[in-house]
């Protein structure tokens, strides 16, 4: 039987790990542009969806066109920052700067009926990761038309009841201002909320943390754009 020495599989083993490493590093370079397609229309999905748009990766990008007339930034003073793209903010980058230096989209859409419809992204910490998403206000920047929740990591059939239409049809028609023109956010309610209330909601049963988490999310998130919301009210 023939015997190869230590050199040769040295060399050998050297060659294939590079070869291999190579195969590797140009399969990434070719499919990151196709991941990041996915990606966008991801976003643009979640987008519509918070306008009751309801779409998948065949039509996302053609109704995200036709429902999303305008995009801006705004900082949280309330004013337009100019040269950023909204869609291209990252909030998880955002988050982490301070508030003045905050970055903070808006995305407007116009619905078949002609009602105007303004989008602001979330993020926040449930019980085990990152939860996030969108809630779109009507025109008069205090009546919430309807929200996309998702996460990374929340627990089946707990948790992860974020992303049901249960739970999110609550936050249909609740106010983020109280009458008297505070800032209110939404409270998600251990148990049962006031039927009467205008910003509560039912949390998920067994659930509490990732309950309180989006709750912190929606006010951390939403009164980051106070001066704005307040702006446009007048």
């Amino acid at each position: 039987m023939k015997s190869f020495s230590n050199t040769y599989i040295f060399i050998f083993s050297t060659v294939m790990v590079i070869l291999v490493a190579a195969i590797l590093s140009s399969a990434a370079m070719i499919l990151q542009p196709l991941q990041q397609k996915n990606i966008e229309i991801e976003q643009k999905k979640k987008i519509l969806a918070s306008i009751q748009i309801v779409s998948d990766a065949s039509n996302a990008e053609s109704l995200y066109d036709k429902f999303i007339k305008e995009t801006y930034v705004v900082n949280t003073k309330g004013d337009i920052v100019e040269g950023v793209d909204a869609f291209k903010v990252n909030m998880k980058d955002e988050l982490r700067k301070s508030e003045e230096e905050r970055n903070l989209p808006v995305f407007i859409g116009i619905l078949d009926d002609g009602t105007k419809e303004y989008v602001l992204p979330v993020r926040g910490i449930g019980l085990w990761g990152a939860i996030f998403g969108y809630v779109s206000l009507n025109d008069d920047f205090v009546t919430i038309f309807g929200t996309d929740f998702d996460h990374d990591s929340e627990t089946p059939g707990l948790g992860s009841e974020i992303t049901t239409s249960w739970f999110q049809d609550q936050f249909r028609g609740k106010k983020i201002f109280s009458t008297e023109g505070k800032f209110t956010s939404i409270e998600v309610v251990k148990g049962k909320a006031d039927p009467n209330s205008l910003n509560q909601v039912d949390g998920i049963s067994g659930s509490t943390l990732t309950s309180k988490g989006l709750e912190y999310m929606l006010y951390d998130c939403l009164s980051s754009y106070e001066a704005y919301l307040k702006k446009q009210m007048n």
